[in-house]
């Protein structure tokens, strides 16, 4: 089942530059699409990104597809919203012979806070720290990236899928930080966001202890999503 065009209501879609991000937004304000079952599909992005985006009953996918196809190869007969858009199956025809299908993730949000943090410093692109395979990843996925850091790790902020603002964070080693440090680098990335802005992350479903982080700061889980890669690309 292929759904209608998704109208938001969100006074933030003025800074829409894909359908998706309006709909992204009234998520985080817990205004979620109809629970129908229906899946919706839309242009990649403006970076060419094909995803596969999943609500409560509701799902988008971003590729150069005919949605009819895209119906016809779902298998879940209550419709691909209630999951079946997310089928292995379905996945790997998206991706065909030049993708490569990413983790599942869950999808979360907070407001930016503002103000900048004196827990951690920006680092110059010179800086050898930013040499890190986390910095190169968020680079091929991102646009302005900036990265913050401290001794334990770094909190990286850019403009990712349809144009929402992005948050990851890395341990150099969790091992030999104290407990909460990764939350502290989180609450500090979220202070390089504007309060006026929505910040969104996306964590690996098993990654517990990273997913317990980012709800222990105030992120809230909106959503699940697949990326869909060029080979070469991590």
């Amino acid at each position: 089942m292929v759904g209608r065009p998704w109208t938001g209501t969100s006074a933030d879609t003025v800074r829409a530059v894909h359908p998706l991000l309006p709909i992204l937004i009234d998520a985080a304000h817990g205004r979620f699409p109809e629970a129908d079952g229906a899946t919706e599909v839309f242009a990649p992005d403006a970076d060419g990104t094909v995803a596969v985006v999943g609500f409560t009953g509701h799902a988008f996918v971003l590729a150069s597809v005919d949605p009819a196809e895209i119906g016809a190869r779902q298998q879940d007969d209550a419709g691909g919203g209630f999951g079946g858009v997310f089928a292995p199956t379905l996945l790997s025809w998206l991706a065909g012979s030049w993708g490569v299908v990413g983790s599942t993730d869950v999808v979360l949000a907070a407001r930016g806070r503002g103000g900048g943090s004196a827990d951690v410093r920006e680092l110059a692109i010179d800086d050898p720290a930013r040499a890190h395979s986390r910095v190169h990843r968020a680079e091929e996925h991102r646009a302005g990236v900036r990265v913050f850091g401290d001794d334990a790790g770094l909190a990286i902020v850019g403009t990712g899928l349809a144009g929402r603002t992005e948050l990851s964070v890395e341990l150099f080693d969790p091992s030999r930080v104290a407990a909460g440090r990764g939350r502290a680098l989180i609450a500090a990335g979220l202070t390089h966001v504007d309060p006026d802005d929505w910040c969104f992350a996306q964590v690996a479903a098993g990654n517990a202890r990273s997913l317990r982080s980012f709800l222990a700061v105030g992120f809230v889980p909106i959503g699940s999503e697949v990326l869909i890669t060029a080979r070469g690309e991590r």
